[in-house]
Order: structure tokens, then sequence, then C-alpha cells
């Protein structure tokens, strides 16, 4: 009987480890638009960034618009291709990936308050 306990105390323990390391990689991407430009910061759930992630951008009929890799703080920015939406992935290795999907309304939005009178 005690054994069967130690078993089970250890099972959960070994659990709650693996369920608390598994959640702290969870990774998150953010993107916005401003000044001509999609700026996107990528982050883990502790907040750490997302240094060298791999990070792809897909237009509304998922063609690769573009792509590159995060620097130290997790941010990358690329120039606005054309007014669309846009579903941005990041792969931070180790199979944690995530996505984000800006809309077209925002970048339209963008785009009008760039326009010279």
């Amino acid at each position: 009987m005690k054994t069967r306990t130690y078993f089970l105390a250890a099972a959960a323990a070994c659990l709650l480890l693996f369920a608390a390391s598994a959640s702290a990689h969870k990774v998150s991407v953010f993107a916005y638009a401003d000044s001509g430009k999609i700026y996107t910061e990528s982050y883990f759930q502790n907040g750490d960034p997302v240094a060298n992630g791999r990070l792809k951008v897909y237009d509304s009929s998922d063609n690769l618009v573009a792509e590159g890799e995060t620097d130290k703080q997790g941010l990358f920015a690329f120039e606005i291709p054309k007014a669309d939406d846009f579903r941005i992935v990041i792969d931070a290795g180790m199979g944690h990936k995530s996505s984000f999907i800006l809309k077209k309304s925002r970048v339209e939005a963008e785009i009008k308050s760039g326009e010279k009178p």
C-alpha cells in the first residue's frame, strides 16, 4: 500500500512539473500596422521574447507575402505589401507555434492615415 501511495505521489509531482514547463513555453505573437509597415512582437508566456524565431506572413489567399527572423527582443517588421488580411505565424522551435490575424480594416486604416492630402 505504501508503495502505491509513493508511486501516485511521484506521478502527480511529475505531472505538475511537466505541466509547469509546458505552459511556460507557450508562445504568442501580436502585430499592428504603423508608418507603412507591419510590426510584430513574439514572446513566451513568461514574457521572454522569442529571439531568432521564424516568422511567416500569409495573405487571405494563403500566399506567403513575407518571412524572416525575429531579433533578440522578439521583434520583426516588414513593409505593407497590400491591403489584405494577414495571418502571421511564429515558429519558436521545438513545436512552439502560434498565429495572429491582422485584419484588413486595420491595414487599410494605416494606409489611409499615411496618405498625403
